[in-house]
C-alpha cells in the first residue's frame, strides 16, 4: 500500500495502492489518482483527480463509495460528483510573492546585513522581467533569461541572485506549488563564461599605508578619520569598527571585545589594542555623549555608515584601494616584514579555520602574540615621529 511520503517522492510510473487505486505519476512530474473497476461488463479506469488536489485518503474514500454504487448497479458518473469534496482550487503564487513568503520563512536565522540585502538584487534586476509569472511556469530558461543582462556587467550580484533563486524554487517545490524539483545548474551552461573575478577589495601595497596613516593623523580629526584610522590599526572590518560601542572596549586594559553577534563567525573575538589605537579611542572617550553609545559617532545613537568611511578614504587621495582591502594589507605586511606564523595574523584577523578537526585542536587565540604583533603594526604605520610626540606628551 502507499503512504503519502511514498506518493510524495514517486517516481514515474503506476503505482497500486489497494483494490484498484492506483497512483500514475507521468514524466512530467505531474501525478494522478485513477481507479481501475469491473463495471459494464468491462475494465473500466475512473480517474479522481490530481494528488495536489485529492489527497491519498480523500482518494481512497472516493474510491471505496465508487466502488460500493457500482457494486449496488448504479451509474457511477453521478456519484463522482456528489461523493467527491470539491477540491479547492490550488493557488499558485507568483515567483515575487513565492520569494518573498520564501525570504519572510528565513530570514530570522539571518544577519541584518543579510536581511536587507536579499531581496534588493530581486527588486531591481528580476522582479521586473519574472515577477509576475507563476512560479510553476518558472524553468531554467526564464531564469537564464533574466539573468542575461546582468551576467556580465555585475556578476556577483548575478551570482548571489541565481543561488537566492535556487533557494526559492525549493522553497516552492517544499510548499507544493511546484511538483518537480528544479535544478538551476545548467542556467550557467546558457550564459557567457565569467572571467577571472576581480581583486573586490583592492588592498594598498603595505609600503605606501604609512604614508596615509601620517596624512590622516595631521588631518583635522573627525569620525569618519577616527573609524578609518582605527580600522588600520586593527585590522578588522569596517563594519565591527562601524558598530563599535563603549561598552565593549575597555581601555584600561586595552582589550576590545566584539561579541559573537556582530562577528562574521559569529564567535567572540578579542582584539588588543596598540597605544596609538588607545590615543584615538581617549580622545573620542572625551567627547562621548553616553558610556553606551557608538565610539565612532557625533551622537553616539547611530552607527556610521561604510560610506562615510569610504569618502574619508577618497578625500584623502586614494581612489583606487578599498577600506576592506587593509586587512589584505596587513596580512601582507605581516608575511614579508615579521617572523609571526601565519596562524596568528589569520587570528588577528579573525579569520574561521576552514578544517574542523584542526579548529577543534587549536583553542589558542594567541593573544599575547597578537598583541605584539599588532603593536609592530602600529609601529610600523605611524613610524618614529609618533614614538616621539607620544614621549613627549607623556612626559608633559
Amino acid at each position: 500500500m502507499l503512504t503519502v511520503f511514498k506518493v510524495k517522492h514517486a517516481k514515474p510510473g503506476k503505482y497500486c495502492d489497494h483494490r484498484g487505486l492506483y497512483l500514475l505519476v507521468r514524466p512530467t512530474g505531474s501525478k494522478f489518482w485513477l481507479l481501475r473497476v469491473q463495471y459494464d461488463g468491462r475494465r473500466r479506469e475512473f480517474g479522481l483527480g490530481s494528488v495536489y488536489d485529492v489527497s491519498l485518503e480523500e482518494a481512497r474514500e472516493t474510491a471505496h463509495a465508487l466502488r460500493r454504487k457500482i457494486k449496488r448497479g448504479e451509474e457511477p458518473a453521478p456519484l463522482l460528483k456528489s461523493v467527491r469534496r470539491e477540491p479547492p482550487k490550488r493557488r499558485v503564487p507568483t515567483f515575487e510573492q513565492a520569494a518573498r513568503d520564501c525570504y519572510n520563512a528565513l530570514k530570522d536565522g539571518w544577519r541584518d546585513k543579510r536581511k536587507k540585502s536579499w531581496l534588493a538584487g530581486f527588486e531591481t534586476n528580476i522582479f521586473p522581467l519574472i515577477g509576475p509569472k507563476p512560479i510553476d511556469e518558472i524553468d531554467t530558461a526564464a531564469i537564464r533569461d533574466a539573468l542575461a543582462p546582468i551576467w556580465l556587467k555585475i556578476p556577483d550580484t548575478a551570482r548571489k541572485i541565481l543561488q537566492r533563486t535556487q533557494a526559492v524554487l525549493d522553497f516552492a517545490h517544499l510548499k507544493g506549488w511546484i511538483p518537480a524539483e528544479v535544478n538551476l545548474r545548467l542556467v550557467r551552461k546558457g550564459l557567457p563564461k565569467h572571467t577571472d573575478r576581480a581583486n573586490h577589495f583592492a588592498a594598498m601595497p603595505y609600503a605606501e599605508a604609512p604614508a596615509l596613516a601620517q596624512r590622516l593623523s595631521e588631518e583635522e580629526a573627525t569620525a569618519g578619520r577616527d573609524a578609518l584610522r582605527f580600522v588600520m590599526l586593527t585590522a578588522v572590518r569596517s563594519g565591527e569598527a562601524r558598530g563599535a560601542t563603549w561598552g565593549e572596549i575597555d581601555i584600561e586594559k586595552m582589550v576590545w571585545s566584539i561579541p559573537a553577534e556582530r562577528m562574521k563567525a559569529r564567535e567572540p573575538h578579542q582584539v588588543p589594542l596598540s597605544l596609538q589605537a588607545i590615543e584615538i579611542l581617549k580622545r573620542r572617550f572625551r567627547r562621548r555623549t553616553s558610556n553606551t553609545g557608538f565610539v565612532f559617532t557625533n551622537d553616539g545613537e547611530r552607527a556610521l555608515t561604510d560610506m562615510t568611511i569610504s569618502k574619508v578614504l577618497r578625500s584623502s587621495g586614494v581612489e583606487r584601494f578599498t577600506v576592506h582591502g587593509f586587512r589584505s594589507t596587513f596580512t601582507d605586511w605581516a608575511a614579508e616584514k615579521t617572523d609571526f606564523p601565519k596562524e596568528v595574523a589569520d587570528k588577528a584577523l579573525a579569520h574561521k579555520i576552514p578544517d574542523p578537526v584542526e579548529a577543534a585542536y587549536r583553542r589558542t587565540d594567541f593573544f599575547e602574540k597578537r598583541r605584539a604583533l599588532m603593536n609592530l603594526w602600529a609601529d610600523f604605520l605611524n613610524g618614529p615621529a609618533w614614538k616621539e610626540e607620544a614621549s613627549e606628551g607623556n612626559s608633559a
